[in-house]
């Protein structure tokens, strides 16, 4: 199955909120016919219903995908609405945050060749990082066609256990946060340092961001990257004296802060 049987079978979104709007921009824009696809969607955008997409209304028998991509909590209505597709040909994939293959099985039948997937906010730019993996009925082309259609919005990885969920989650699905709170921090010091509250965000926000791309375009590794800024007794490595302190620094602080979210993050699949 590859994107011509998409177009011609169908697609099927289920909720397209951030998320979903994000990557219904991204397959639109890169050739599927607004034609091809049907969204469901309660309180539909303005952006949305100026798609040319068929919105609210009867599904295809027999659509290539169903793409969910509703709040977990709003799960347990949605999927009934779609329990008809279940134990056939329809690949379903599912962005829905904690929401455990098993309780699509349940509720679509055992049969449905199911994907799951952690996608992250950055997605929403084409920037985001997308970690899935899918059921026993999934073939590995029907992974490899929500691999595609998840690369609208940005990279993607493929695990080996529905396990490592959790500590994707923790990582990449609640990090963007963690580099938010990063800037906040960053600007915050540099107001305590003298600079105006305006100029410190914009030092902060331009800093992070340029690192970040830098981290991900340099041959080297981060490790080394940071070696690279970092001059003998200078400024750099008074600072990175206290943020590498195995103690209090970031290796103990953030090892603490990814663990609570990947605790977190297993408490609630076990609902």
């Amino acid at each position: 199955m590859d994107m011509s049987e998409v177009a011609a079978r169908g697609l099927v979104l289920l909720g397209c909120g951030k998320m979903g709007s994000a990557m219904l921009a991204g397959w639109l824009k890169g050739g599927l016919p607004p034609a091809s696809v049907w969204v469901l969607d309660p309180a539909p955008s303005d952006w949305l219903q100026a798609q040319g997409v068929h919105l609210n209304v009867d599904l295809p028998v027999d659509p290539a995908i169903a793409l969910v991509a509703v709040k977990p909590q709003m799960m347990g209505a949605a999927l009934p609405a779609m329990a008809a597709l279940g134990n056939g040909s329809t690949l379903f994939v599912s962005v829905a945050a904690g929401t455990p293959i098993a309780a699509f099985e349940a509720a679509l039948g055992e049969q449905t060749p199911i994907v799951r997937a952690m996608p992250n906010t950055p997605a929403a730019i084409g920037r985001g990082i997308t970690a899935l993996i899918g059921n026993a009925k999934a073939t590995d082309a029907q992974v490899g066609l929500a691999e595609a259609l998840l690369q609208a919005v940005g990279q993607t990885v493929r695990l080996k256990s529905e396990d490592q969920m959790d500590a994707v989650t923790a990582v990449s699905g609640s990090g963007p946060a963690y580099v938010f709170h990063l800037i906040e921090t960053l600007a915050a010091a540099g107001v305590a340092q003298g600079l105006p509250a305006d100029m410190a965000m914009q030092l902060a926000k331009a800093t992070v961001g340029g690192a970040g791309q830098l981290a991900e375009d340099a041959a080297e590794d981060p490790a080394q990257l940071r070696v690279n800024v970092t001059s003998p007794n200078g400024t750099t490595q008074a600072a990175l004296e206290v943020l590498m302190d195995e103690a209090r620094g970031f290796p103990d602080l953030l090892n603490r802060a990814v663990t609570a979210a990947a605790d977190r993050s297993r408490e609630l699949g076990r609902g």
